[in-house]
């Protein structure tokens, strides 16, 4: 059971890490911002996604990074919600 966590959060740090580039790649390719946005989102969800990869599996019941993953994916979305917001205009 302990290598199936393993593996799921790998997998899932290999997406969001994918989707980031794939979204930065599309963005320099036509300059659209809300790729900048969608990739900068994405940037952080890796990021929460990394500890919460951390915490789960390297460092369990050690410390606490509740609140910099929370962080993380809060500031993940406003990024996002700005891009909505700011190419709706």
């Amino acid at each position: 059971m302990e290598t199936f966590k393993i593996v799921l959060f790998i997998l899932a740090i290999a997406a969001s890490l994918g989707c980031t580039v794939l979204l930065f790649r599309s963005y320099l390719d036509s300059r659209l911002r809300i790729l900048l946005w969608s990739a900068l989102c994405f940037v952080c969800l890796t990021a929460n996604n990394l500890l919460l990869f951390i915490v789960v599996v390297m460092l369990p019941a050690t410390i606490d990074l509740r609140i910099a993953r929370h962080s993380m994916a809060l500031v993940g979305m406003m990024f996002l919600l700005y891009g909505f917001i700011r190419e709706s205009e």
